[in-house]
């Protein structure tokens, strides 16, 4: 199973993606690592990202998510995945069974997580755009949402128990639902 932790920047993707993976015993892949320079140049730049940039950025993503799925059954990865239409691409190209974990947060937590953040090439001032364009799993998505602002330990049990079928109860605790 290829299990994706999805949201908009600053949400933790990455630290409950990392940190999943390591309790399954999983690799983890790192979506922003797959962005072509000239992506990240107009992410640096302040300009959100096309269709047409995501396109080849999620392929890439998918087709190295699936190259590890079919090599040990289980990967644990950090992408955007904003609309639904980014996530079937993405399925589509791991070509396997596909979890999505979106953390979902308040704009305000979010702009104070990505103000503080060193290092990264995402500007704050891109975070309302990526909210904007974030259309939340439908219940006929093999995915579940679970609250940003919660401990990342609290995260990762909760995505342990959804994904082991028995998280209906603790992923309401952290959402109030078990998905959308």
């Amino acid at each position: 199973m290829a299990v994706i932790v999805m949201g908009v920047s600053g949400s933790g993707k990455s630290t409950l993606g990392a940190r999943l993976a390591e309790a399954l015993g999983a690799a983890f892949v790192e979506g922003d690592s797959f962005h072509d320079a000239a992506a990240v140049a107009k992410m640096r730049a302040g300009h959100p990202l096309t269709d047409a940039d995501r396109w080849p950025w999620l392929d890439r993503l998918g087709a190295a998510i699936g190259a590890e799925l079919h090599a040990n059954d289980l990967v644990v990865a950090a992408c955007s995945a904003l609309r639904r239409c980014y996530r079937d691409r993405l399925a589509r190209a791991i070509d396997g069974p596909t979890r999505f974990i979106l953390l979902d947060g308040n704009a305000d937590d979010l702009r104070e997580r990505v103000a503080h953040r060193a290092g990264h090439y995402m500007p704050s001032s891109l975070l309302d755009s990526q909210l904007a364009t974030l259309e939340p799993p439908m219940r006929d998505e093999a995915a579940t949402t679970l609250d940003a602002s919660a401990p990342p330990a609290a995260l990762c049990h909760a995505a342990l128990a959804w994904l082991e079928g028995e998280g209906d109860a603790d992923a309401a605790r952290y959402t109030g639902e078990t998905g959308r």
